[in-house]
Order: structure tokens, then C-alpha cells, then sequence
């Protein structure tokens, strides 16, 4: 079903293609968007120990819209790369997950995932967040992608 890399050498193992999205925060989340159009959009993210993907967003608009009509997405990640001395290329390792996305619906669940997302990327403002979420906890909506497919690879573009 899905294919496999062409360039196998520059594969990256299953456990290192993990930990790239669990220590990442930014990826491009890819949707089948209006028109037949692909429609990929920066998200923050978490990943949590069984490969599974959350995203924090609003509840209405184009990608949500996306994700009614078809739940089958792609998710892109890059590490921050290195530049070996002497060249000019950067060497990034990415990683590209192929899954099913659906939004959560259980609140506690989603208040859940929302302040784990936020403490991946901001564990500082975790007082701000327990306010923001004690809030507006109840328009949050939080998006759980299932991988089907990671794929990792080693890139050092020339």
C-alpha cells in the first residue's frame, strides 16, 4: 500500500524516525483540501509512546472542513539539520507519517491532550495554560492522527 523509499540508504531506522517526532514540536499537516487541492498547514504538535499524534485547533474552518470529508493525511517533521564544516548544505533528518485523523470528542481527553501538547512546547507557562484551559477548555478541539506509515529519512540536499 505504501511504497517503499527509493533511496533506502538514506533511510532512517523505526526507533530514530521516533524519536525525531517526539522530540520535535512543528510539523506540515497535509489534508485533501477544497478542489482536490492539497492543503498542508504548520501545526504544533506531541507525539506520544505509541506513535500517535495530537494537534491542538479551532473546531471550524478550511482543514477541519478537509478532515470531515476525508480522514487519510500525511505529517511532515524536520529536525534542525546540521552543516557539516566546509559546506554549505544543511543535513536534515525528516520524517513523513501517512495515518487517519479524527478529533477527539471526549472533553476531559481533550483538555488532557491539549495540556500535554502545551507543556511539550511550553512547559514554562504551565500556570498560563491551566487558566487558559479552565476557560475556554470547553471550544478546545484537539485532533489525534493514527499512524499508519512513518517513514524517516536522511536528506543533505547539494
Amino acid at each position: 500500500m505504501f511504497r517503499p523509499m527509493r533511496r533506502f540508504r538514506q533511510q532512517l531506522t523505526d526507533e530514530e524516525a521516533m524519536r525525531i517526532l517526539k522530540e520535535g514540536h512543528l510539523g506540515v499537516l497535509s489534508v485533501q483540501g477544497d478542489d482536490g487541492y492539497p492543503y498542508g498547514m504548520p501545526l504544533d504538535y506531541v507525539c506520544d509512546d505509541r506513535g500517535r499524534i495530537y494537534f491542538h485547533c479551532a473546531g471550524e474552518g478550511h482543514k477541519m472542513d478537509a478532515i470531515r470529508r476525508d480522514d487519510k493525511v500525511s505529517f511532515c517533521v524536520m529536525d534542525q539539520g546540521t552543516v557539516d564544516e566546509g559546506d554549505f548544505a544543511r543535513r536534515v533528518n525528516c520524517v513523513i507519517v501517512f495515518g487517519r485523523i479524527r478529533m477527539l470528542e471526549d472533553r476531559e481527553q481533550i483538555k488532557q491532550k491539549a495540556m500535554e501538547l502545551a507543556m511539550h512546547i511550553f512547559p514554562e507557562q504551565k500556570a498560563f495554560y491551566q487558566k487558559d484551559l479552565q476557560t475556554s477548555g470547553n471550544r478546545v478541539q484537539v485532533l489525534e492522527l493514527t499512524p499508519e506509515h512513518i517513514t524517516g529519512k536522511r536528506v543533505h540536499e547539494q
